[in-house]
């Protein structure tokens, strides 16, 4: 690792502002020696990059699941004052909102035991996922603005949720100021039949166990008990949100040149966020996290009815209850407390999720006391965590944690590494049921593809940023 990046404490690093020329602050990257080994030096520079935007607030953050990615590194977190700083559409992302929710049931994982082969093909069968997929809800063109400003309060409209669902997902499930009018007729066109779709890559429905339960307390407060049969789903705005980002990315570019930001890399193209350019861009990234917000809500309604039809029990006795959902690709206005002052921020989170602590009036009345519940996905063959937000985030990460294990391998590097061999076998023979569309699918997403999701929980729980309340093993996985 280059020298001029210091190690401040076992779960720090500080790459300075002397780093590289034009640096409105420092990095703080959240890494003990063994995350640090693994983090490329293209995602390091990317991170430095993102301190070079004007109207840094504090440090930028990289969280332990660092790795390169458009723009703003995946795990790259950076705030910007809301009077006199950007906003940028590599610090979001292309898969606007995409996000993971957690749903628990009131079944013990071993009375399923039996079922899981059934299940996992109703699921594969009842869930429309892969490149491209539709077979979701078809709205027309009259139609499609209901979800863009409604979010997951519109899939409950449509009989796909519960109105308390809503109180358990991140913002209530919309963001306020989602502008149709700056949503282009192809983002539209792309967007039309996919609320309801799993996608693919990274993207899927597992059903787990909760197999260690660390903090008794918040664990009550989400309704978690050892040996729970759960499901986690991990979706986003499909297409509609990849055609929002490339129509935003090329007004942003012609908007820095016009504004004279100064870019360490074209791929940081961004607008002052009170500009015409900067709001249209808001109001467009807004609706496409509110498609998402539609999308795992439907999702939810579908899943439940296959449970329901599959072990032969009611909605009541089931009770496959939201415990929470959390956006990770997403920019938003916060207002945060910098050197004793509240100021209002444009935080953006990229391959990161918000972590707020015990109080902030945001969370859920029931969860006040506990934190924010953060849901952080390991890999098909390993295991995925639960954990509470502190704080400590909120002084130190503008309330942020890591979004999942991170990529160890680039898609290419994964499926070049899997030739020859049946990954879908291997995960078998350790009781781990998986369904996908295609080899190639599972051969990007192999465990060994990610960094072990147990060295990232630790950092982030060594640095107090979030506490550990649950882990829990993957039983069986759908793949797009």
């Amino acid at each position: 690792m280059d020298p001029r990046v210091k190690r401040l404490d076992p779960y720090r690093l500080e790459i300075p502002s002397t780093y590289k020329p034009g640096m409105n602050g420092r990095v703080i990257v959240y890494a003990d020696e063994a995350i640090a080994r693994d983090i490329e030096t293209g995602a390091l520079e990317q991170a430095a990059n993102t301190a070079t935007l004007p109207g840094l607030a504090g440090p930028a953050l990289a969280m332990p699941d660092i790795h390169s990615g458009y723009g703003f590194p995946i795990g790259g977190v950076a705030a910007f004052c809301a009077r006199d700083g950007v906003i940028s559409p590599g610090g979001v992302g292309y898969d606007i909102n995409c996000g993971v929710r957690l749903l628990a049931s009131s079944l013990e994982a071993k009375s399923a035991a039996k079922s899981l082969e059934d299940l996992a093909h109703k699921l594969y069968a009842g869930i429309p996922a892969g490149v491209g997929a539709g077979g979701g809800l078809r709205l027309n063109r009259r139609e499609q603005d209901a979800p863009l400003i409604e979010g997951a309060a519109w899939a409950v409209s449509q009989g796909l949720g519960r109105p308390e669902d809503l109180a358990h997902a991140e913002s209530g499930g919309a963001l306020p100021g989602a502008d149709p009018r700056a949503i282009s007729n192809r983002a539209m066109e792309r967007g039309r039949g996919q609320i309801g779709t799993l996608g693919s890559g990274n993207h899927f429905l597992e059903v787990q166990e909760v197999t260690d339960i660390y903090d008794e307390a918040a664990a009550r407060a989400y309704g978690l008990f050892k040996g729970q049969l759960t499901v986690m789903l991990h979706t986003g705005s499909r297409g509609f949100g990849h055609q929002v980002c490339t129509d935003s990315i090329e007004a942003m570019r012609a908007a820095a040149g016009r504004y004279a930001i100064p870019l360490a890399d074209p791929q940081l193209a961004a607008a002052p966020f009170r500009s015409t350019e900067g709001q249209l861009y808001f109001g467009a990234m807004q609706a496409a996290a509110n498609y998402a917000w539609a999308n795992r809500q439907a999702l939810t309604g579908l899943t439940r009815e296959i449970f329901e039809k599959s072990f032969g029990l009611g909605e009541a006795r089931l009770d496959l209850r939201l415990v929470y959902d959390v956006a990770h690709n997403i920019a938003k206005f916060e207002e945060h407390e910098i050197d004793g002052k509240k100021v209002n921020l444009i935080v953006h989170r990229k391959g990161a999720t918000r972590a707020f602590g015990p109080g902030h009036p945001d969370l859920p009345a029931d969860y006040a006391a506990v934190g924010q519940p953060v849901i952080i996905p390991g890999d098909m063959g390993r295991a995925s965590y639960l954990l509470a937000g502190t704080a400590r985030a909120m002084r130190e990460t503008f309330g942020s944690a890591c979004h999942g294990a991170g990529r160890l391998m680039s898609r290419g590097e994964a499926t070049r590494r899997a030739r020859g061999r049946r990954i879908a076998d291997e995960l078998a023979a350790k009781g781990v049921w998986v369904r996908a569309s295609g080899r190639e699918t599972l051969s990007e997403e192999m465990p060994e593809a990610y960094k072990d999701v147990e060295n990232v929980v630790g950092v982030m729980a060594g640095a107090g940023i979030a506490k550990k309340v649950a882990r829990f093993r993957p039983l069986l996985v759908i793949k797009g």
